[in-house]
């Protein structure tokens, strides 16, 4: 009897009132122990709220419902699909909402639902996906904060390659400690992408120019990365590069360079198609006739062998202590091997390509080195 009083009320009623009453309503019905006639009828009055021509009517219905598991479906469901103010409490707090139900939403919703959705509470993996496959990159930020989200590793992949041009979605990515290392190498390059194709970096130089920069500064930050990333990752970034056309010999003898010997190493298993257990062995104590014969499995060039060589026996010595020694010492050394073998005949080094990655490695150690120690006396 009340609900049918209630009923006819609203229709004469003022929109502060309704949304007063639409307000009460829904609090006693997730609250109170109504009989199942009262029960029907209140989600009855409910329903009908529902084709308020206001929406403050609604968003005062739609926010004790949010937050309660008692709260009708298809209730819950209709104020979800509702303009953006009425439904942002639903999509961001219900849990009558299904997983099912948040990615039909983030499919077919707007920037600001989608961002909601990744930022409740809980997401589950299936969630997450959705949200990496379909949402805008705002909503994929928010995702990426969610301390409360499970995100697989396929998920990051899909957010990096659709968004990842984005700066603030990037930044999110970058600094996840979940986010694979293969992903992260692949931002870097989408990093030096959008660098290069900058209005200002267009301006300044010519595109040849911003393209060797693009390219030298992504292989000195790919070498940062192999040294943040673990060891049980680096079969996948080793793949990452291969795929990508990026495991050179240039590349390789500056990993040896700068002593990411455990990185080489797993370049080593994948290139020569050895066992990891051998190429460590080898690695760690071979003689120069074991080690050459892997590097030949790995076509690796016979020009490199030397230097490489060279390099694996100084970063022993420092590893068992024998020796102090950093990259612009082993780049020297490297060098002069290689200039000796060149001299001597026993190599032919084509257009001196290797001396000039050699000298260039060699400076790059030299300015870091001085750059380090002017930093170091300006805070002494």
């Amino acid at each position: 009897m009340i609900i049918e009083h209630f009923i006819k009320w609203i229709e004469t009623a003022r929109v502060a009132e309704r949304a007063a009453a639409a307000n009460a309503l829904a609090r006693a019905y997730i609250v109170s122990d109504l009989d199942f006639e009262d029960r029907c009828a209140a989600e009855a009055a409910l329903t009908l709220l529902l084709d308020d021509p206001s929406p403050k009517v609604r968003l005062a219905m739609a926010e004790p419902l949010s937050l309660s598991l008692r709260a009708p479906q298809q209730i819950i469901t209709a104020l979800a699909g509702d303009q953006p103010e009425v439904a942002a409490p639903v999509l961001a707090l219900s849990p009558v909402l299904t997983d099912n139900d948040l990615i039909d939403f983030a499919a077919g919703g707007s920037e600001a639902a989608q961002t909601l959705i990744a930022s409740r509470a809980q997401v589950s993996m299936s969630l997450s996906a959705a949200i990496a496959e379909v949402a805008a990159a705002p909503a994929c930020v928010a995702l990426m904060k969610n301390s409360g989200a499970e995100i697989a590793s396929i998920s990051f992949r899909r957010m990096a390659e659709r968004l990842g041009h984005d700066a603030g979605l990037r930044e999110a990515l970058i600094s996840d400690r979940r986010l694979p290392s293969d992903i992260r190498h692949m931002l870097l390059f989408k990093l030096g992408e959008a660098l290069r194709e900058s209005p200002l970096v267009r301006a300044l130089m010519t595109s040849a120019r911003a393209e060797r920069m693009m390219r030298e500064a992504c292989v000195r930050a790919s070498l940062t990365l192999i040294e943040r990333t673990a060891q049980d990752e680096h079969a996948a970034l080793v793949e990452h590069l291969r795929m990508r056309g990026e495991l050179t010999t240039a590349f390789l003898v500056r990993v040896v360079a700068y002593g990411r010997i455990d990185f080489f190493g797993a370049a080593l298993v994948s290139l020569a198609g050895q066992q990891q257990g051998r190429v460590r062995a080898l690695l760690s104590g071979g003689r120069d006739v074991a080690l050459s014969s892997l590097f030949r499995a790995a076509r690796l060039p016979l020009v490199s062998h030397g230097v490489i060589l060279r390099a694996l026996k100084v970063w022993r010595e420092v590893a068992n202590g024998k020796r102090i020694a950093g990259p612009q010492e082993v780049s020297f050394l490297m060098l002069r091997v290689l200039e000796e073998a060149v001299s001597s005949g026993a190599v032919t080094d084509e257009k001196g390509a290797l001396a000039g990655l050699l000298k260039s490695i060699h400076l790059e150690a030299l300015r870091e080195n001085a750059r380090g120690h002017a930093l170091a006396i300006a805070a002494a």
